[in-house]
């Protein structure tokens, strides 16, 4: 837990200027327990990214973590993209098993706003992601039919994660 909390000083004391002038002669490797209180809080009002297993994206206010990378979100909007554009979908409080965490990341509002890419209506970017996905359905079957005729098989991917 030392180790943890000792790298998540060191993360607030190098992001932040307010915080480096008023924790200037701040030992990092053991901070006392209220100024972690206070550098967590600080973490807990950013905005934060979460990538799921599944390939989800979900962007929301980290409210809880704990060892095993459980999270809770709060004012959660699961983020698709198609293309060059993106919807929003708002999902309220989300509970994410740690298990399913593969990122986890900060979101800088500030260039969070100069993005490329055009956001569109939940509607549009579903029935996109719908097309999408039965061209994806399409282009796989001829693949699999073009390694058929050549004698190949590729196993199902339902049968690959059976443990």
């Amino acid at each position: 837990m030392v180790f943890y909390c000792s790298i998540l000083a060191k993360y607030f004391l190098l992001k932040n200027t307010a915080w480096n002038k008023s924790l200037i002669n701040l030992h990092v490797t053991q901070p006392s327990a209220p100024v972690l209180l206070n550098l967590f809080i600080f973490f807990l009002l950013e905005k934060h990214l979460v990538l799921l297993r599944d390939g989800r994206t979900l962007i929301g206010f980290l409210r809880s973590i704990d060892q095993f990378a459980n999270l809770v979100l709060h004012q959660t909007v699961e983020r698709i993209h198609v293309g060059k554009k993106y919807g929003d979908i708002p999902r309220g409080i989300f509970i994410v098993r740690g298990e399913n965490v593969v990122l986890l990341g900060e979101i800088d509002l500030e260039k969070d706003s100069d993005t490329p890419l055009q956001q569109v209506s939940i509607e549009e970017i579903l029935e996109e992601q719908r097309v999408e996905q039965q061209a994806k359905q399409e282009a796989d079957k001829l693949k699999l039919q073009a390694l058929k005729g050549r004698g190949l098989s590729i196993p199902r991917a339902d049968t690959l994660d059976e443990y």
